[in-house]
């Protein structure tokens, strides 16, 4: 069953979904800095959002205004500093970061990017991201 997208009534699901979707909302308005509070501010645990939070979406969020990008990025200072202030300049929020311990010279980051009001389309992002001169390779997860 897996990549299969289901719209449920809220009503019948269990209340952890709920509140996966909560604390996604506060990460996105910035009352909140980062997943760990995000989570404690909603009442569930940790694991538990880190867990669904690439899972769960209201209905309005499957319209694709979340994108996920997967760069590799050289191991060079300010190269994730660098990387999100180009993706800023495109009105870009990103929501979340996960990043890899550098190895080998590099270092993988996944983005998830909240695009709705992007002022260029992906593929030029990504080209500019690509330009970069600390990028190693950067595309668009599919899921």
């Amino acid at each position: 069953m897996s990549g299969k997208f289901l719209l449920v009534d809220s009503d019948v699901l269990p209340e952890v979904f709920l509140k996966t979707i909560e604390a996604k909302q506060l990460l996105a308005s910035g009352e909140v800095k980062n997943l760990s509070a995000a989570a404690q501010a909603v009442g569930i645990s940790r694991s538990a959002l880190y867990k669904y939070k690439d899972k769960v979406f209201e209905a309005i969020e499957t319209k694709k205004s979340v994108v996920t990008v997967s760069v590799v990025l050289k191991d060079v200072l300010g190269a994730l500093q660098s990387l999100l202030k180009l993706i800023a300049s495109y009105h870009i929020n990103v929501i979340t970061i996960t990043q890899s311990a550098p190895s080998d010279g590099a270092a993988s980051v996944s983005l998830d990017l909240r695009v709705s009001e992007m002022t260029e389309s992906m593929e030029t992002l990504l080209k500019d991201i690509n330009a970069q001169s600390f990028v190693i390779a950067a595309k668009e997860v599919i899921k």
